[in-house]
Parts: structure tokens; sequence; C-alpha cells
């Protein structure tokens, strides 16, 4: 028995050394990101000078915020696959409402807050409380999310507030906004799942509802909050994406929705829900967006970004799986 206490032991950081768990996804983004950058170095320089990286920033910044959203979902198990409808109304509502009016921005983003309460409480009734399956339930709510795209804008894009613009697409620092907003999310999620008993709570769940709801956790409604938490994360990439674009489209969302899950699964977050990585989902989307631009900067038409993506999909996948069963191994050898 001590041997296999210790053996456990040596596979886990000590609390004192890491405030927050430290998976081996996070290593493997780590490392892919460093090579990435070399070879962006070594083949295509102009892909991490300081004005591609100033551009290019922002939209990292969306795919993580959009990501740490799916990341909740995924911890209990589902997957919200009206991400792109959640964004893209946020994104029309944040650009047609002002109709270039800076007085009425902040009425804009309350009314995309409050239908982003709205989706995320159908989502999670639906799949919490009536069962339904997540993805048949999502597609249906992104169905009448973009119903009501189509309403606010007819289809017709419109500049974004000089207000909006300056917030989402200028910079302090140096640094792109997004980025400090990214922060703020990303230190926001982790601090509540990692240090606090809501927190913890969720990801026990997530881990093993039947065993959670033995103990009385009131499984149904963490697991209706994380579709609500998501689509508020996707409400802020929303406005975020309304002012870095500054001409945004009724389909902005559209191309977050594979990132989404791709990132959460780079991060070493796993599709039958439990334990999530909010610092490995934010490094993967960086990872995810660099790729896109190094890809761009060889060569590869802007048409391949989605095969790259479902590559980047299947390689996080794949690294879980072989983690997944070294470490069931290592078990039985015990």
């Amino acid at each position: 028995m001590n041997q296999v206490a210790n053996s456990a032991s040596d596979r886990l950081p000590p609390r004192a050394a890491f405030p927050f768990p430290v998976a081996r996804g996070f290593v493997t983004v780590a490392i892919s990101t460093i090579v990435l950058l070399g070879a962006c170095l070594v083949f295509a320089p102009s892909s991490v000078s300081s004005g591609a990286l100033a551009g290019s920033l922002p939209f990292a910044a969306v795919i993580a915020i959009v990501g740490l959203g799916q990341l909740l979902v995924v911890q209990q198990g589902g997957f919200d696959l009206s991400v792109a409808g959640g964004v893209s109304l946020a994104v029309v509502i944040a650009a047609h409402y002002p109709d270039g009016d800076d007085a009425r921005l902040l009425p804009a983003v309350l009314l995309a807050v409050s239908c982003a309460l709205a989706a995320g409480l159908a989502n999670g009734i639906l799949v919490g409380f009536v069962k339904l399956n997540a993805i048949i339930a999502t597609i249906g709510v992104n169905a009448l999310l973009y119903g009501a795209v189509f309403a606010v804008s007819g289809g017709v894009p419109r500049i974004t507030t000089p207000l909006l613009a300056k917030i989402a697409g200028g910079q302090t620092f140096g640094v792109p906004n997004s980025v400090y907003f990214v922060i703020a999310a990303l230190a926001l999620v982790s601090f509540t799942l990692k240090r606090t008993v809501v927190g913890r709570r969720f990801e026990a769940i997530g881990a093993n509802p039947l065993a959670a709801r033995a103990v009385g956790l009131h499984v149904r409604r963490h697991q209706m909050m994380a579709y609500v938490y998501s689509q508020l994360l996707c409400c802020l990439a929303g406005v975020l994406l309304a002012g870095i674009t500054r001409e945004p489209t009724a389909f902005q969302g559209d191309a977050l929705l594979l990132p989404s899950v791709a990132v959460v699964v780079l991060g070493s977050t796993s599709l039958l829900g439990g334990r999530g990585f909010p610092v490995s989902t934010v490094l993967a989307a960086f990872f995810l967006n660099q790729l896109s631009q190094f890809a761009l900067a060889v060569g590869v038409p802007y048409s391949a970004q989605t095969i790259i993506q479902a590559l980047a999909l299947g390689f996080g996948i794949g690294v879980y799986s072989l983690q997944w069963t070294r470490n069931k191994t290592t078990t039985v050898n015990v």
C-alpha cells in the first residue's frame, strides 16, 4: 500500500508549488507552441513580426474566450454547438443597435447579455432538466439564435461605434486590449474552478454525476449553469469581435465552433467531463491561431484553415488517448 501511495504522490505536483493544476496537456501545448514559434522564425518570420502579432492576438483572444466557455460545458460531459449563434447575435446587437452612436453602446451590451442569459438558460434547461441530448438541444437553440441574428441585422453588415472600436480594437501599453479581457476571463474562470467550493463541486459533478447526486449535490443546476456561463463568455467574445472587425457580418461566429472544441481538447480536458484546465485552453488558443497565421504565411490557402483546425483537434484527441492508455497501464502494473 505504501508503494502505491508513493507512486501516486510522485505523479501529482505539490500543492504548495503549483497554485493551479499542471496538466500533461499544458506541457504538450507549451512545447508545441515553442516549436511552432521556432518554425515561424525560420520559415515565415513575417508571421511573428510585431505588426502581425498585433493583428492576430485579438482573434486569438476571441478564440480563447469562446474556448473557456466551451470548456465549462465539456467539463459537464456536454457540447455547446450554439456557440456560433451566440457570438453572431452579440456581434450584430453590438454593431446594429447603437447604429454608430456611442451613447447607445451600453444598452446594446446589456441587451446582448440578456440574450446570452436566455440562450444559456434554454440550453441548460433542455439538457439539464429535460434531459435532451446536448448536441440536439444546442443545435436547436443555435437555429433560434440565427433567426434573431437575421431579425436584428437583415443580413447587412454595419460599422461599429467608435467607442467600441477603441475599447475592443485598441491597444494599451502596446498590447491589444482584447488580451486584457482574456486575461481577466482566464483569472475568473481559473479562480472559480480551482479555488472555490462551487468550482470544486462543479468539477466533481462533471467527473461523476451519479456519485455527486448520491452525496446531495445539485447536479442538474450545475449542468444548466455551465451553458449559461458558456453563452455569457460567447457574448463577451462577440462584443469584442464587433469592435475588432469594425464592420462585422452576421456570420462572424461560424468560424469559432471548431476552434472552441479544438482548444479544449488540446488543453487536455477530457470530452467525458471532469477536471478542466483553463490555462492550457488559453495557451492552445494562441497556438491554434498562430498555426493558422504560419500556414497563411507559407502559402497555404485560407480555404484550408478548417482542415488545419481539424488536424489540430485530431492531434489533441490522439495525445489525450495515449496519455489515458499509459495511465491505465501504470495503474494496473502498480
